[in-house]
């Protein structure tokens, strides 16, 4: 099992979940109410699965590929620390992960 921490973008609201190797990261979010909308639904079409990681395993997330880190461009707010979450795809050897929502969201896919 995976311990994942979302954040709220201001840092004032967390909700700890577990999570069962092979889920996908965006699909665990939604499914607990955070707000990203992956209007895409995984296609790396839109940015509004942007997310920012940090804490505990992150260095055992599999790197973004370059369609990814080319769509991480276009989002609110990013960083080094940004990842798209319909792409991550949480391991047996992740055991935790702080996910913190970003300020904003920016659908390419409407531009």
């Amino acid at each position: 099992m995976t311990r994942i921490r979302f954040l709220s973008a201001d840092g004032n609201r967390e909700l700890v979940v577990e999570a069962e190797p092979g889920t996908r990261l965006l699909e665990l979010a939604q499914a607990h109410g955070q707000p990203l909308e992956g209007t895409c639904e995984g296609a790396m079409a839109c940015s509004t699965c942007h997310v920012l990681i940090s804490g505990g395993d992150t260095a055992k997330l599999t790197p973004p590929s370059d369609e990814e880190e080319d769509m991480l461009d276009f989002a609110v707010g990013a960083s080094r620390a940004s990842r798209l979450a319909c792409q991550i795809r949480l391991t047996a050897d992740i055991a935790a992960l702080d996910v913190r929502m970003p300020p904003g969201a920016v659908d390419m896919s409407r531009r």
